[in-house]
């Protein structure tokens, strides 16, 4: 298959992934699930995957672009007023108290800060996509998902880059890690001039010329740009992506142009869980069993106290707390980059880890409006006797 032409090769993929796509909906599985899985199988028969990968990527910036249209700037800036107390617990229980387990544990203050950072940020990929599969866009509790994960997303690259210090020897200073921030600063402010100033003046040419071939190009290169720029400046693709789709909202013609992203999405993005899969190895053994039990525990109960507690913080009913706490365990995407970055031993720990917790949250998520319903019904049920008490 080496040799095969790429065409070919990308005829078979589709294919591929079109059967898996048609036999999870049938048999009421989450693709994403059934793609990580198909991906961690067919790893050995793989010779390279960036090929992959770079496919994948696109789907990844165009599912947060479509996204990023659905909050224009003025519901950004409501929610960002709300998400920060939620932020700093998810920051304290998902990265400290992770790492502070590994330290328990043995490990040294490096490899435990590699572990933290693997096991602190909620796959945004997965969760983007499971809230679009379950048609959950619109439920109350999205909102508040979707913000934790672009805070998360904005966290992320900093840990990154103090791994990344530390690894090549130089001195995590108070002005590296202002420059990261500062980078940060300069992408999200850059978006926000660009969508007030300059998209917010082109919605009569956008609305006049919907119809035209070349709008697709206008819109889809925007988004491409922008998520390289965010590369560019050494901060995730995924927020440069979220940042462009707010940007186009401002035209406030979000539905027509989420139109021209959406068919080169849904062909690229099976690529990126697929090649999220190969990264795990599988038959390298099993090290630090007890550890990651503990992680494994910790991973669904630090994310579920996380988001039910953050949800109620936001403003969310006791039963959308609870169908959001149960729907954020799944690890993926920037674990998956930190992990690679650590000793070999850590790797093969942190790709065990990131697929059973990311099964694991598929799962939970596939189940949370259930549970929540019911959990919800049980308080009322016992509360009622307490009331009439009175």
């Amino acid at each position: 298959m080496e040799n095969a032409p790429f065409l070919f090769l990308a005829g078979i993929f589709l294919i591929l992934f079109f059967g898996l796509s048609f036999s999870s909906w049938r048999f009421s599985l989450p693709s994403v699930l059934v793609y990580i899985l198909l991906g961690t199988v067919a790893a050995s028969y793989l010779a390279d995957t960036e090929t992959i990968h770079t496919v994948g990527e696109i789907g990844i910036v165009l599912l947060f672009f479509v996204l990023g249209l659905d909050f224009p700037l003025a519901r950004m800036v409501d929610i960002s007023r709300r998400i920060w107390p939620a932020g700093l617990l998810d920051l304290v229980l998902n990265f400290g108290l992770s790492m502070a387990l590994a330290l328990a544990f043995g490990l040294d203050p490096v490899s435990a800060f590699v572990l933290g950072s693997v096991a602190y940020a909620t796959s945004s990929s997965i969760t983007a996509k499971m809230l679009e599969e379950k048609k959950r866009l619109a439920n109350l509790e999205t909102e508040f998902i979707l913000a934790l994960l672009i805070f998360e997303d904005l966290v992320a690259p900093v840990l990154v880059s103090f791994i990344v210090g530390i690894q090549a020897g130089g001195a995590v200073s108070v002005g590296f890690i202002g420059v990261i921030f500062l980078k940060i600063v300069f992408l999200v402010l850059g978006a926000v001039l660009l969508g007030y100033y300059g998209f917010s003046k082109l919605n009569n040419f956008v609305a006049k010329h919907l119809d035209k071939d070349f709008m697709p190009l206008l819109t889809v290169g925007i988004a491409l740009a922008y998520a390289g720029f965010a590369v560019v400046l050494g901060v995730s693709e995924v927020l440069g992506a979220f940042l462009a789709g707010i940007m186009l909202a401002e035209t406030g013609k979000s539905k027509d142009l989420e139109s021209f992203a959406l068919p080169l999405r849904n062909l690229t993005l099976p690529f990126f869980f697929f090649w999220f899969g190969t990264t795990i190895a599988l038959n390298q053994g099993l090290p630090l069993i007890w550890l990651m039990l503990a992680f494994l525990v910790w991973s669904v109960l630090g994310k579920v106290l996380t988001a039910y507690f953050g949800g109620r913080m936001f403003g969310l009913s006791q039963r959308v707390s609870t169908r959001a706490a149960l729907s954020m365990v799944q690890r993926g995407e920037f674990s998956a980059i930190i992990a690679s970055l650590a000793a070999p031993q850590l790797r093969i720990f942190s790709g065990l880890y990131i697929l059973v917790s990311a099964s694991l949250g598929v799962l939970l998520f596939d189940r949370a409006p259930l549970i929540a319903r019911r959990l919800t019904a049980k308080r009322t049920r016992q509360a009622e006797p307490a009331r009439s008490s009175e």
